[in-house]
């Protein structure tokens, strides 16, 4: 199914460019805000600055702490007492007692921290060259030449990723799609530090999620999903990741489930709505370059996969303490298919839509020829020929507004509800034909995964 704006409702038949969708969900995913992960910022000089600096403040406040403390302890002593303290000066000793703390949290770490890895997404590098050592230089680099060298594969940015599974030798693992897109090569870092090159099984671009495997021989560890159906808020869990990359690898994080199915809108790289996704809402902490880490439970379960997080409201409002998981009985379903076929199969209608709402040419509207009071559904702009949508007799101009039932007000709408469905399935249309409302009975039929790779970055389109 394809949006369209306003100015393409009268030309819906030519197919708009197509483009990857850039950000699969409209709270901050974990990557540089183009859909990709972050650059790893080579040395990572400002942090480590920033952490040399705490500690030495901590560590010269705790001295002169201590030196305030002495000096007003000796002012009330006599010069006896001053003498059998300083003969005992430089005795301090570190106690042997060793406190057992071993909580729930660190056990479920425990069974987890080896199937944990980072991802590290490698991609081929333009390099120019030119006769001319000037060229560019004023603007004008006509005479230089831009090609990708076969050799010049670059760190381009790290996520994370769990194992899950150890069969006929290979090591299976799962992390985000946006982790590993637009990836020349792949490489995974193990919980000891090994370097491992991966295999891309799959991506699924509308969960974003992707299946990777490596040699059966490295993995030293699999982690167990456990049913997010299951979940409560206010439970303990952690998540555990690579944030800001491979140097901080296997850090964990801790905090309770705020929500068990939070609804947030999935959007393309023009940042409009192409469907909703239902994700676990938890506040421990997810930075970037924990995008594909787990989120545990107290029993050392993977519930979620950690995805996004979001940093500031719409109206520009920061927010902390907000981050979302993909829950695990859809990672499962995911992760299945992908391993089986390398694609997420999912019914389609065939047509070409837009949101009624955002219609508000007043000659559109009166072709429409809809009762006034119809201020919601799907605007069906084209369809497409031998489809599910041809067969049942929708043209365009049609507009939709329930499916079995269901009302449909959006784009996002109609995709949520047909995913819901499978290929083969038979489903009831209701629409409006003018001010003729009516229904259709569709079979639905097969499509790609990847919707909104249909979706042009110039427009607002949509196919289903």
């Amino acid at each position: 199914m394809t949006i369209m704006d306003n100015n393409q409702f009268n030309n819906s038949n030519e197919q708009p460019n197509q483009s990857p969708d850039q950000r699969p969900m409209r709270p901050v995913n974990n990557n540089n805000g183009n859909g990709q992960p972050p650059r790893k910022r080579r040395g990572n000089g400002l942090w480590k600055t920033a952490v040399i600096a705490l500690v030495s403040a901590l560590v010269g406040g705790g001295i002169a702490y201590g030196g305030i403390s002495y000096q007003l302890h000796n002012q009330n002593t006599d010069t006896s007492s001053a003498v059998t303290n300083s003969s005992t000066a430089g005795t301090t000793q570190v106690s042997n007692v060793t406190m057992k703390n071993t909580t729930t949290m660190s056990k479920a770490f425990s069974k987890n921290k080896n199937a944990v890895v980072s991802v590290v997404n490698l991609q081929k590098q333009s390099s120019s060259s030119s006769s001319d050592p000037f060229a560019g230089l004023f603007g004008d680099d006509s005479s230089s030449s831009s090609s990708k060298s076969n050799d010049s594969l670059e760190e381009y940015g790290e996520g994370s990723g769990v194992i899950y599974a150890n069969q006929n030798g290979k090591g299976y693992i799962v992390t985000n799609y946006h982790v590993v897109k637009g990836s020349d090569s792949l490489q995974v870092i193990m919980s000891d530090g090994t370097k491992v090159t991966a295999k891309l099984v799959g991506t699924d671009e509308l969960t974003d999620l992707a299946v990777l495997t490596i040699d059966a021989k490295y993995v030293k560890g699999t982690a167990t999903f456990g049913n997010s159906d299951a979940v409560t808020p206010g439970e303990p869990v952690i998540a555990i990741g690579s944030p800001l990359g491979s140097e901080y690898a296997t850090s964990v994080t801790q905090g309770i489930i705020s929500a068990k199915s939070r609804t947030v809108d999935i959007t393309n790289s023009s940042g409009q709505t192409t469907g909703q996704a239902t994700v676990i809402q938890t506040d421990a902490a997810i930075n970037p370059g924990n995008s594909g880490g787990p989120l545990v439970n107290a029993e050392g379960q993977v519930v979620g996969i950690n995805s996004m997080k979001l940093a500031q409201s719409n109206d520009g409002t920061a927010v902390e303490g907000m981050g979302f998981a993909i829950p695990s009985n859809e990672v499962v379903k995911i992760i299945n298919q992908l391993v089986k076929n390398g694609k997420v199969v999912r019914p389609a209608l065939g047509v070409r839509v837009i949101d009624l709402s955002t219609v508000d040419n007043s000659k559109i509207r009166s072709q429409l020829k809809i009762p006034a009071s119809l201020t919601e559904g799907v605007v069906i702009g084209s369809v497409d020929k031998n489809t599910p949508a041809s067969a049942a007799g929708l043209k365009a101009y049609d507009v939709i507004t329930a499916l079995n039932g269901k009302a449909i007000s959006s784009v996002a709408q109609l995709h949520t509800a047909l995913y819901n469905f499978s290929v083969g399935d038979k489903v009831t249309v209701t629409y409006y034909r003018g001010s003729n409302k009516q229904t259709a009975t569709v079979t639905l039929s097969e499509t790609q995964s990847q919707v909104e790779k249909n979706s042009s970055s110039s427009s607002s389109s949509a196919r289903n």
